[in-house]
């Protein structure tokens, strides 16, 4: 019986995707758990794996389509024993795409010619497009290898030539760049740094590049924020010399592995705000608005070609050691596009924290449907007076932008002034 591979939802939000490239081609056996496809979402690149054994029958939506609709046949797989034509027309019947209609003549002789069995079709030479790299002598070799393994052998400069892949069909994954002995520079020829990547076109001295799904997500997103909320934005500085020696003395006291960061004792500190002023952890729903019972706070975390924002539920009922692993492992994931769509979808407040750039101090984007966001800068020495005396301290700067439908200015201010009182006087954080 075919096995049709239907568009997945990789989200809660997603009902369109992007093929960007198929892993296996037609005649080629697919074993489960192999990874069969890449699907560029409105979040990130995810790989597709194969839940069942089989050999790809036919393909009905060739890679780089775009506004692919979740549930569409994308392709099908026979098990050994089926025709290839059986499993094919089954497949159609149910692709969104209509495949080209057989001429009366090929009909004919298809009817008079017994149609090989997918058996026979693994025992005799392949005709399709096999996934296994094929070159010519004088081209040089496809790479073939994980969005993954090539974002990490970049930022590592490891060459991926040098590497033995240990997926599928010699697919280097992971695990093959990481176990690399010894870090490789790449060496980039004048031809090669004029050849333009897929997606991009010379228009000049300059080029277009292609927006992905998750450019254009951002795009409309972060779009319909500013012109739906009413954004308003208040801004406080925090000193924060007894945060960082709270810090310190926490790390030296915690156990191996565990490191406490600012962002997490800033998370900690948003997230009792938050209970402390109610009012303020709010989405505005036309009809209601919408008050939470805990603090989601999602932090925003930069990934190529855009960011991501991974959750941390309930934060207020984690203490520190607790958010620093939670915090760590989703930043972690977020970078490899390993998170599951319910580690992203929701949330009640977002925090954004550009202070590890240098940056002194800015303002967000409120991330729908949150009631606001918070913008953190770099904690950096200033002049300040204390008790009528002129002293140095070291002051973080933050902006709280928030949706002037769900959240007065009077308490934005309120929450500010607790989160302010939480960073100066972190001891307060643990009770």
């Amino acid at each position: 019986m075919a096995i049709q591979i239907k568009m997945p939802a990789l989200s809660p939000t997603m009902t369109t995707g992007t093929l960007a490239k198929w892993l296996v081609g037609e005649g080629g056996r697919v074993n489960s758990g192999d990874v069969i496809a890449e699907i560029e979402t409105d979040k990130a690149t995810m790989e597709v794996e194969s839940v069942d054994d089989g050999i790809m029958a036919k393909i009905f939506v060739d890679a780089g389509t775009e506004n692919v609709a979740v549930g569409a046949v994308i392709a099908v797989l026979a098990e050994d024993g089926e025709t290839v034509s059986d499993v094919a027309k089954a497949g159609l019947q149910e692709s969104s795409s209509a495949a080209p209609v057989p001429s009366v003549a090929a009909d004919a002789k298809e009817r008079a010619e017994p149609e090989p069995t997918i058996a026979a079709l693994v025992t005799a030479a392949p005709v399709t497009a096999a996934p296994a790299p094929q070159t010519k002598s004088s081209d040089k070799p496809r790479i073939f290898a994980s969005p993954l393994a090539r974002r990490i052998a970049a930022d590592r400069n490891i060459a991926l030539e040098g590497i033995t892949g240990s997926g599928p069909y010699g697919r280097i994954l992971r695990r093959d760049v990481e176990s690399a002995a010894t870090a490789q520079i790449a060496q980039t020829t004048a031809a090669q740094a004029e050849t333009l990547e897929a997606g991009v076109t010379q228009q000049g001295d300059s080029y277009l590049v292609a927006n992905s799904q998750m450019r254009k997500a951002i795009a409309s997103r972060l779009q319909d924020s500013k012109q739906q909320a009413p954004h308003f934005y208040l801004t406080v500085d925090c000193v924060i010399d007894n945060l960082l020696e709270a810090r310190k003395a926490l790390n030296a006291k915690a156990a191996e592995g565990i490191k406490i960061s600012v962002n997490d004792m800033i998370i900690r500190a948003a997230a009792m705000a938050l209970i402390a002023v109610p009012e303020a952890n709010a989405s505005w729903e036309g009809e209601h608005t919408l008050r939470f019972r805990h603090a989601d706070i999602a932090m925003a975390v930069a990934i190529d070609g855009g960011l991501i924002t991974p959750i941390v539920w309930a934060a207020e009922q984690k203490g520190l050691a607790a958010l620093s692993q939670v915090t760590a492992d989703l930043a972690a994931r977020a970078r490899d596009g390993k998170l599951a769509a319910s580690e992203y979808t929701g949330g009640s407040f977002t925090i954004s924290n550009l202070g590890m750039f240098g940056v002194r101090e800015f303002a967000a984007v409120i991330n729908p449907p949150h009631g606001g966001i918070l913008a953190v800068g770099a904690g950096e020495q200033r002049p300040v007076v204390i008790d009528g005396n002129l002293a140095v301290a070291t002051v973080m700067s933050v902006t709280l932008s928030a949706d002037h439908r769900a959240v007065d200015g009077a308490v934005g201010a309120r929450w500010l002034q607790a989160f302010k009182g939480f960073v100066e006087n972190p001891v307060t954080m643990l009770l």
